[in-house]
């Protein structure tokens, strides 16, 4: 392979039997992923994780702390800091209990695989020491989902600082895929007080890196990436700071990114609107090109 785009394997039989109407879609479920931000010298680092190589998906493959999320967090009302449920809901395009559980999603991730929390006592405040057995029990709690995030912000007494987060982007798994996802990316800054760890059992290296730098390393095939995390580190190089890339979150526009395939010639062609640089070509008895 030329560069670090991972591709599965069964890819091509399923967008064969797609284009051919074979193959019923399945409804993606909703996500969200941080590309938690911290400044160096010149440019901003973000945070990645490395999938386990045991992983039935991606593994191997670099990614942001994320995951799917959870139902239980539509409808409870939380301590909420920084915009409203209602912006938000107009911000990522749907109702305002949705825009709860995304935007809960997106912290709960990045505290579970990342143990960074944006949440504090007050609204202009942000937790500093997250270790202790009390901290560690409520965590394990949460990756086993006997804990909501909206029960654990309760018992803790936070407010969720959704100022401290920027909706980036969002992409749509693409039909022809078994899992399938409609994931929204998120950018924020790690708080002041606050450090990484490796927390997540699906990862077994972690990284601070600039977006240039992880770039450069996918198009040596050094790093091996999925087409949206490698777009978004792109679209991070003009910013020299954290701060800079949050102050332009609001300007992104959140048009899903969706995967299209179509017959053509005799092979499969396989595009991401607006990303020419993911497009393959597939031979309908072959690899992909």
């Amino acid at each position: 392979m030329a560069n670090g785009q991972w591709f599965p394997p069964e890819w091509p039989e399923r967008i064969r039997a797609l284009a051919e109407g074979t193959l019923t879609p399945v409804a993606p479920k909703r996500a969200a992923t941080v590309m938690l931000l911290k400044d160096t010298d010149g440019a901003p680092a973000v945070h990645m994780l490395r999938r386990r190589a045991s992983m039935a998906f991606a593994g191997g493959a670099y990614a942001y702390p994320g995951g799917g999320v959870d139902p239980r967090d539509h409808d409870r009302r939380i301590g909420w800091a920084g915009p409203t449920r209602a912006w938000w809901a107009d911000r990522l395009g749907v109702d305002e209990t949705s825009a709860q559980a995304i935007v809960c999603a997106a912290v709960r991730e990045t505290y579970e695989e990342a143990g960074v929390l944006l949440a504090g006592s007050t609204p202009e405040t942000v937790v500093g020491d997250t270790t202790g057995a009390d901290w560690e029990a409520d965590h394990a709690s949460l990756v086993a989902r006997d804990l909501s995030f909206a029960e654990f912000l309760d018992r803790r007494g936070l407010l969720l600082r959704s100022d401290l987060l920027g909706a980036w982007t969002r992409w749509i798994t693409p039909e022809f895929e078994t899992r399938r996802y409609d994931t929204w990316f998120f950018v924020a800054a790690l708080p002041e007080g606050q450090r990484t760890r490796n927390a997540s059992t699906e990862a077994d290296r972690t990284v601070w890196i600039r977006p240039a730098e992880a770039a450069a390393s996918y198009d040596r095939g050094e790093l091996l990436m999925m087409p949206p995390t490698i777009a978004t580190l792109r679209q991070l190089i003009p910013y020299a700071t954290a701060a800079e890339a949050l102050k332009a979150a609001p300007g992104r526009d959140l048009t899903p990114v969706l995967a299209r395939a179509r017959l053509e010639d005799g092979e499969v062609v396989l595009t991401w609107p607006g990303h020419d640089e993911f497009t393959k070509h597939i031979p309908t008895g072959g690899a992909p090109a």
